[in-house]
């Protein structure tokens, strides 16, 4: 784990000077320049409590305004919080999975830890850090929910404050998993269910408020996403990719797959590119190795990220059309895509290494036979 944090402190070192040389909003955040956060009247500490944008806002204004610490130190304490959340994942994938699996002669495990997306995009100030970090702890809670759920209940306050479309997504997938898994006893799971419902319910006039829209239902959202991937495409918007005309297969492709290399426009680009690479490699593992079996042994974590992960892929793929923006969105869930294929992997290559040993076993029980009968034989 030294090494993992070592590398994770160069990329809050080199978030810095990414984001001083090419911009971002995170020196927004830090230095509280962002125009759509003004505060009228007299400026508290609580003047820039909200969702979102002013989460983030009141998050940085202890340590930028009243400690006057730099910027580049509030994207190492940032970066510790998205460390936290990589290790919180790393924890999990070494107890839970139940092998490891080489691709070309390096094991997927720890590599799919020094991914370079995982750790720019959470290692400086702004929404991801804090989003990828709640995700990944909340997640952490529900693996052992019962004696966790406070740290759950925690975890999604910090999600929901910095994304709210992210923290009711959370709530529904993970609501679902533990419905869907044999953890629970039937009247637990339709008092879950109740729960999680409510819970959504809830939400669902902020989240509403927090994407513009007057009611939350399928023809909102439809418009909503039209509007943004037309406000995304246009020609002055740096990495845009004109969806409109694309299949939903082709959006799909889109967001989970590209940048490729012919789309890279800088370095991040590029690097990303041999992720990509990766990611459509190990997914077409998911055909050969899928399983009832499987499904049903995934650890809870895994299955409350993959199931979080459908929506917020439908969502996102219809409505992001600027490359930068994609890479940014879907690091907050798309490690859970890839250990999922790792998973998969990993437990149909158990149970091959399982039939092997006993084979094995049956084959010296049945030579044991033989040579006992040779010895009854022989006298």
């Amino acid at each position: 784990m030294q090494y993992l944090l070592a590398y994770h402190v160069f990329f809050s070192l080199f978030f810095t000077w990414y984001i001083l040389n090419f911009g971002g909003d995170s020196q927004g955040y830090w230095r509280f320049g962002m125009e759509q956060a003004i505060v009228k009247g007299e400026i508290t500490w609580m003047s820039y409590f909200g969702d979102s944008t002013w989460f983030i806002l009141w998050l940085c204004y202890i340590p930028s305004k009243i400690l006057g610490l730099s910027y580049i130190t509030g994207n190492i304490l940032f970066g510790a919080l998205g460390f936290i959340g990589i290790r919180y994942i790393y924890v999990m994938v070494a107890e839970y999975f139940p092998t490891n699996h080489d691709i070309f002669g390096i094991s997927l495990f720890p590599a799919v830890f020094y991914f370079l997306n995982l750790h720019f995009w959470t290692a400086g100030v702004g929404k991801d850090a804090i989003c990828f970090w709640g995700i990944a702890w909340f997640l952490f809670a529900v693996q052992k929910y019962q004696i966790r759920w406070w740290q759950g209940l925690i975890a999604l306050f910090f999600v929901y404050m910095a994304r709210p479309h992210m923290g009711q997504a959370l709530l529904g997938g993970t609501a679902m998993a533990i419905m869907l898994g044999s953890e629970l006893k039937l009247h637990f799971k339709i008092l879950m269910g109740a729960a999680a419902m409510a819970g959504t319910y809830l939400m669902l006039d902020s989240t509403a408020e927090f994407l513009k829209v007057e009611e939350l239902n399928l023809e909102t959202l439809t418009t909503l996403t039209e509007t943004t991937a037309g406000n995304l495409s246009r020609g002055n918007v740096g990495s845009a990719v004109d969806i409109s005309g694309y299949s939903l297969p082709m959006r799909l492709f889109t967001y989970l797959f590209r940048p490729l290399f012919v789309d890279a426009h800088n370095f991040v680009a590029l690097f990303s590119s041999v992720e990509n690479l990766v990611y459509l490699y190990l997914s077409f593992f998911i055909y050969r190795n899928w399983t009832p079996e499987a499904l049903r042994d995934m650890p809870l974590f895994l299955k409350a990220g993959i199931i979080t992960w459908i929506p917020v892929t439908l969502a996102f793929m219809n409505a992001l059309s600027n490359l930068g923006v994609v890479m940014r969105m879907k690091n907050m869930t798309m490690i859970y895509f890839l250990l999922f294929c790792f998973f998969l992997i990993a437990y149909n290559k158990k149970l091959r290494i399982q039939k092997a040993m006993e084979r094995v076993k049956d084959l010296q029980q049945r030579d044991e036979i033989r040579r006992r009968k040779a010895v009854v034989n022989g006298k």
